[in-house]
């Protein structure tokens, strides 16, 4: 039996103690967070921003089996703030969709949550699926099973209420979200709100595809607007880590109507999102101070390939930069990269690692 089959449904009960220390821990962090945001330039925060809303797009859809490229994401992004008019470079047009939902999530946080506003959402992300009625919620007498395994020894690991029920259950949810009221200062009802508002539309999946990517982007929206900010984490990127933690406190949380093992489980995930979010900062200013010293020392075409290395945030650029890929981002000849990249080690920019066709290099950030 699922919760939405028992007597109470959507009349959940927790133990509010549970999350004590977490609320402690967010309150802290949050404060340091707005400071170190705050202390960055502003078209350096404007590329914060965007970085995470790269992060967001790519990872929401890589927990759903899709697989977009970053240069694609950011190139649809920019498109949707207006930064770049340019779609031509874009190859996987179907990042565009999820890219405006991440600006629209953004862009609405202060809106009040409306059935219209979530079928719109759903619209922007699965506009372009000839599979999918988009914009609208699912019908049909079919059952709505969350699957998994081989044809014939499929595995059910949930089934959402019939179709016939989910305008009325949407009506709930919204008038449930409405009236559940918090104030920024209220960390621990934000922390709970956030983690029902997630596991409340996931148990009705009102729609017939997309129901993840709509539930992540209401969590983003029920932190933001809660807050009174829009929120610089991606919840996503946290649980695309351990996806099948993620699977599992969902199929347990979908049985029952106490759901305190849920809510801790969820305010871990967004404590742990937003403590990655400031090393990001942290890495930003990083970055900021490293192009700041150096800029002056370099040429176009190693700040170019210098900036490509940041482009790929906190996990460093896989395998280092190597002539190869010197000469791929800067269109220059194999004997100009080898000058350029023996120049900026010389200058201690960067550090050689490994010898012969080994050789590769790092960026020097403590220098």
């Amino acid at each position: 039996m699922y919760s939405w089959q028992l007597p109470d449904w959507a009349t959940f009960t927790y133990d509010d103690s549970m999350i004590d220390s977490l609320v402690m821990d967010f309150a802290l962090d949050t404060g340091e967070l707005k400071g170190l945001v705050d202390s960055l330039p502003e078209e350096i925060q404007q590329d914060t921003i965007i970085q995470f809303m790269i992060s967001e797009a790519i990872k929401t859809s890589e927990i759903e089996g899709e697989f977009f490229s970053r240069q694609d994401v950011m190139s649809s992004i920019k498109k949707h703030l207006g930064l770049s008019n340019a779609i031509s470079n874009i190859r996987d047009k179907k990042s565009l969709r999820v890219a405006s939902l991440m600006v629209e999530v953004r862009k609405s946080y202060q809106e009040n949550l409306t059935e219209s506003l979530i079928k719109n959402w759903h619209h922007t992300l699965m506009g372009n699926s000839p599979y999918v009625n988009a914009g609208k919620y699912r019908i049909g007498d079919e059952p709505m099973q969350v699957i998994s395994g081989a044809y014939g020894r499929e595995i059910i690991h949930y089934e959402a209420p019939p179709s016939y029920q989910v305008s009325d259950e949407m009506k709930n949810f919204i008038h449930w979200y409405k009236g559940f009221e918090v104030s920024p200062t209220e960390i621990k009802k934000i922390l709970i709100k956030t983690s029902i508002s997630h596991l409340y539309f996931e148990s009705i999946h009102p729609f017939e595809d997309g129901n993840g990517r709509i539930g992540r982007a209401i969590a983003e929206k029920c932190l933001s607007q809660s807050l009174g900010r829009p929120v610089l984490m991606s919840l996503s990127s946290t649980i695309e880590k351990n996806k099948k933690q993620y699977y599992s406190a969902l199929k347990s949380a979908q049985k029952t109507l106490d759901i305190t093992d849920w809510i801790l489980y969820f305010s871990k995930t967004i404590l742990e999102a937003q403590k990655s979010a400031k090393q990001i900062i942290l890495f930003t200013l990083s970055k900021t101070k490293f192009m700041d010293k150096h800029k002056f020392q370099m040429n176009e075409r190693q700040i170019k390939a210098v900036l490509k290395m940041f482009d790929s945030g906190i996990s460093g650029f896989e395998g280092g930069m190597t002539s190869r890929k010197y000469v791929s981002i800067t269109k220059s000849s194999r004997a100009t990269a080898t000058r350029d990249l023996q120049d900026l080690t010389d200058k201690n920019i960067m550090l050689q690692k490994g010898e012969g066709r080994n050789v590769s290099y790092e960026l020097n950030l403590e220098n």
